[in-house]
């Protein structure tokens, strides 16, 4: 399809569309992999933070992928970027609207794995500014050293967080530990129900990925809005969704420990596609990053420093629903937005 020659009207029906289709999809995924993984018992560490992670970012996969391959990579570039600063945001919506007047959402949700995924995402983060410090010329395997070292602290923190939860179930043998966005859901379905449920729901997301990027491009092209910005804001709340409605379900039946490491974790894994990025495309990522990139990468590690802080704090105080720590990322994540328009 030549989606150039389509009406803005109808490029927006279809980006609304995929956005939908992601936001269902994403609810109905989750549900098969927790039914998968808790089958299986692979635990925290990979059925939360790496197969969880990946199956729910496909549309961020399907973007970077069609990006890399027309190597047109500034949506991309910030819809990865600018996507970790507005899922931390997403954790604010979950203490509004998923914890309520009880208490803040960090002083249900606090753990040392939180501790660990917080600091493993604020290293690979000033991995990407120190990455983008370097020339192009730097390369290594069609990328550079520092895309790989992206992937060598996401899993080094899966393999620590993996001894973690072994030493915990050794404790308490009894109890159930997993890390799934919804684990007293239940999936009406077998296990081979399952499968089929994630594999459609797969292809679906990824179809719907596409069409996001594809519409996407060409409405900001067409309206003159720069792919940074686009990227950012518009569709990086449109992949957000998922996690705003399983987050907020989360929090409702009480698992908020989740409800944050599913945040962190999946920011975490975000930069990893740099790396894919730069081998579909042939060109180094890192090293070509513009200073609006470098701005939404250190407003996504400010962010999450904001929410670090409040675990270790433990205020029980609340203002409008919220606690401290989630006003003070909302009044930043927005002062932020507002100083990325200036910036371009």
């Amino acid at each position: 399809m030549e989606f150039n020659s389509l009406s803005s009207i109808l490029l927006i029906v279809i980006f609304l569309i995929a956005t939908i289709v992601i936001w269902v999809t994403g609810i109905k995924l989750t549900k098969a992999i927790d039914a998968i993984t808790s089958h299986f018992g692979l635990g925290e560490a990979f059925g939360g933070m790496v197969f969880l992670a990946i199956i729910t970012n496909l549309p961020e996969i399907a973007i970077t992928t069609v990006a890399a391959a027309h190597r047109d990579y500034d949506i991309a570039i910030s819809n990865i970027l600018g996507g970790i600063a507005i899922q931390t945001v997403v954790l604010v919506l979950i203490d509004i609207f998923g914890v309520g007047r009880s208490a803040p959402l960090t002083q249900k949700g606090h753990s040392k794995v939180l501790i660990l995924e917080g600091v493993a995402l604020i290293f690979i983060l000033s991995v990407v500014i120190i990455g983008a410090q370097f020339p192009n010329s730097l390369i290594f395997f069609r990328t550079t050293p520092f895309e790989w070292l992206i992937v060598l602290i996401w899993i080094g923190t899966i393999f620590l967080i993996s001894k973690m939860m072994d030493r915990k179930q050794k404790v308490q043998p009894d109890e159930m530990i997993h890390h799934m966005r919804m684990p007293k859901s239940t999936f009406k379905g077998s296990l081979s129900s399952a499968y089929w449920v994630l594999t459609i729901g797969a292809i679906i997301t990824l179809f719907a990925g596409w069409a996001l990027e594809i519409t996407g491009e060409t409405l900001a092209n067409r309206w003159n809005i720069s792919g940074v910005i686009f990227g950012g804001t518009i569709l990086a709340l449109c992949t957000a969704l998922p996690e705003i409605s399983t987050g907020i379900a989360s929090a409702k039946i009480r698992d908020y420990n989740m409800a944050v490491s599913d945040i962190f974790g999946g920011n975490a894994f975000l930069p990893v596609l740099f790396i894919m990025a730069s081998i579909i495309g042939g060109d180094a990522i890192l090293p070509n990053l513009k200073p609006s990139d470098i701005y939404l990468t250190t407003l996504g590690i400010i962010l999450t420093g904001i929410y670090m802080a409040g675990m270790v704090i433990h205020s029980k105080k609340q203002i409008y629903r919220m606690g401290i720590d989630s006003l003070i990322v909302l009044i930043v994540y927005l002062l932020g937005i507002w100083g990325l328009f200036k910036l371009i």
